[in-house]
């Protein structure tokens, strides 16, 4: 696992996240940023976008630099971002810290 921020990537993570930004014509370069759910307040979701759409550098692994806006910089500390992919799909789940609640959906947490 590659650790920057307080940001933990999973190996799993970091191939589809390189796959998906050269896929997109990044290479290399992905953007995460977090929005709040406009059903349920107080929840966070995290949205992964190719590209570095004027964010700053948050966490470099294995050939991946991920953005993220300057102004969330301190929502990443002690998430874990991991990939699970099976022959019916896959997605990006995050691991939250201690304290944390998570989403059914794994992809939403509130502190």
């Amino acid at each position: 696992m590659q650790k920057a921020f307080s940001l933990t990537i999973t190996q799993p993570a970091v191939a589809e996240l390189i796959r998906q930004s050269a896929f997109a014509g990044t290479p290399g370069i992905m953007h995460l940023d977090f929005l709040e759910d406009s059903l349920q307040e107080g929840w966070l979701h995290i949205r992964i976008r190719p590209g570095n759409h004027n964010g700053i550098p948050i966490a470099r692994a294995d050939g991946i630099t991920l953005y993220g806006p300057k102004s969330q910089l301190e929502m990443f500390a002690g998430l874990k971002l991991n990939y699970f992919g099976d022959i019916s799909g896959g997605g990006f789940l995050i691991s939250t810290p201690h304290g944390a609640e998570t989403c059914a959906c794994g992809a939403g947490f509130r502190k």
